[in-house]
Parts: C-alpha cells; structure tokens; sequence
C-alpha cells in the first residue's frame, strides 16, 4: 500500500506532478491485488526478491518477479472507464518508471481507474505462457470486480509499451485461449478488452523484425515458421477485435514502424477499423514523452480517439 506522502513523491520523481490536478494529492492509497489466491500456475525457477533497476535504461524497471500482481489507481471521481497498464522490457524486466506509472497517474487524474499490471517473465525464469496467463487473470478479475471499482464492465480496456504493447495486444486479440486450469469463480468472465492501445509495440516475431530481446525470449533463437506465426500479433488479426489505437516512432530503433504498420494492415483486411499514429521523432520507450516532443501528443489523442468508441464522462 503507497500512502498520500509516497504517492506525493512517486509523482514528483516522474516529473509528472505539475501535469496533475490537485485533487491527485487526495487519491485513495494506491493498494495491490495479487493475481492467483496461492502459487502461480506453470513451472517457475524464480528465487529471491524482486529487484528494482537504479540506473541506466532499467533504472526504476522491476524483474525476478514470482507475485504477479496489479497496483490499483483509482481516481477521485471514477468515471466508469479502467485501463490494465503493462509496461515494456522485452519479457526480463518491466519498466514501470519510465512507462506504465506515469500514464497510470496520468489515467488516474483523468478520472480512470489504472490497474498497472506486474507480470511474470520468462527471462526470470517463469514459463514464456506466464505473462500472458497473467495478463488475461488480470482482466477477467477487474472485470468480475467491476462494482467494487465503481466500473462499467463493457469499459474495461488495455494499453501496453513495447513487449508490454505485444503482452497487451495479444491479450486483446486471443482473450479466449486457454492459458491456466484454474476455476474459480474469475475464471468464468471474459478476458476481452473493450478497446486497446499499443504504444510502440512488439508485433511481429517474423522477418525483417527478427532482433527484438521479445521475440528472444518468447520463441527463441531460432524458431519454426510455426512458432513465429503463433506469437505474431497480425496472425490474430479480426474484424471482431477490439478497437485499437497505435502510436509509433519513426526514429524507433528498436520497434520501427513497421511492427505497427503490419498490424494495421492485417486488422484493415480483415474488416476491422484500427487507428494508427507515427511520429517522426521519439525513439523508443517514450512513455508520456516531454512537452518538446510532439508524441507527447498522444494521450490526448488517446483520449479524444476513445471518445468516439465509448461514452466518457469526465
């Protein structure tokens, strides 16, 4: 549980309380809720604590995780609307400090409720499925407590960075596999999203896209045809799927593009309506960007595009 003063601080430390309302300060006390009532399922080797990153790229990032969980930021006001954050890291960290709690904050004082989620990760040592088991739990239980929230279960959505972003979009597009042999009373709600954002994302494990840490981690070194085409997120692609929205670099080194551009190509003919933003500059892992940018465009135009798909009062 983070009190007001820690929340406070965390806002202050990412740079983005001056962005945020007063009525931020006031929040309920963030609060966690762990995702599986004992052991995770599937096969794990992690030991230890968690670690937090203090420098460099993963400087605020988690990893060896064994407790996937989610941490709840709920608004003053609700307005009926949550979004499932996962944070990037290529599947062996998350970058929660760079990625997914500054949009969480940001979220929160929009008057979302942000549920930023901590998955297990197959460079620790956890089954590759894990993040994904994770991901679809974490659904299907701010779904079954949408009341509890003060939410509207047919507006509950996910937004994902890089890996987080392939974590994310894979969720949307196969809430329906199975993933665990759990069955509780979680289980019998839909893992679906009601819509989707993808900033930056990991969506191809296919040619020429074949040097991600991602794909490393999900299928290997040298994976089959088959292996590349079951990760890939356009193999997925749908009429059905959810509503979707993706925002990409052009300078991105790391997730050009193209990773976004061959989504939304297969989500168009497949009949699907998908919007897509690419920014000329950014690079890679921006999170909310800085004011000089023009990608820190983004959440607004998350924001105005989610309008036109559900009704938001706020």
């Amino acid at each position: 549980m983070m009190d007001r003063r820690h929340l406070l601080a965390t806002m202050s430390a990412l740079g983005v309380a001056a962005s945020l309302p007063a009525s931020s300060a006031h929040a309920h006390d963030l609060e966690e809720i762990s995702l599986w009532p004992g052991p995770p399922p599937g096969h794990s080797t992690v030991k230890g604590p968690e670690v937090i990153g203090d420098s460099g790229a993963g400087k605020g990032a988690v990893s060896n995780i064994s407790n996937p969980r989610m941490r709840v930021y709920r608004p003053l006001k609700p307005n009926g609307i949550a979004v499932l954050l996962c944070g990037g890291g290529g599947y062996f960290r998350i970058q929660l400090q760079k990625e997914s709690t500054p949009v969480a904050l940001w979220l929160q004082s929009r008057g979302y409720t942000a549920f930023e989620l901590i998955y297990r990760l197959p460079a620790d040592g956890s089954e590759a499925i894990a993040p994904f088991a994770d991901a679809q739990r974490a659904m299907k239980i701010v779904r079954s407590r949408a009341k509890d929230f003060g939410l509207q279960p047919d507006r509950i959505g996910i937004l994902g960075f890089s890996a987080g972003g392939h974590l994310a979009g894979f969720t949307a597009l196969q809430p329906d596999r199975s993933l665990n042999s759990g069955k509780d009373a979680y289980e019998g709600v839909s893992a679906r999203p009601d819509f989707a954002a993808l900033l930056f994302p990991v969506v191809t494990m296919r040619a020429p896209f074949t040097t991600t840490r991602t794909r490393r981690e999900i299928v290997g070194r040298d994976p089959d045809e088959k292996a590349q085409a079951a990760w890939s997120l356009e193999t997925y692609a749908a009429k059905n799927a959810p509503p979707m929205i993706l925002f990409s670099a052009a300078d991105d080194p790391i997730t050009p593009p193209g990773h976004n551009i061959a989504l939304f190509q297969a989500l168009t003919g497949a009949g699907a309506k998908p919007e897509m933003h690419i920014f000329s500059q950014g690079g890679h892992g921006w999170g909310l960007g800085t004011p000089d940018q023009t990608l820190s465009q983004w959440p607004t135009l998350f924001e105005e595009w989610l309008r036109t798909q559900i009704s938001i009062t706020n």
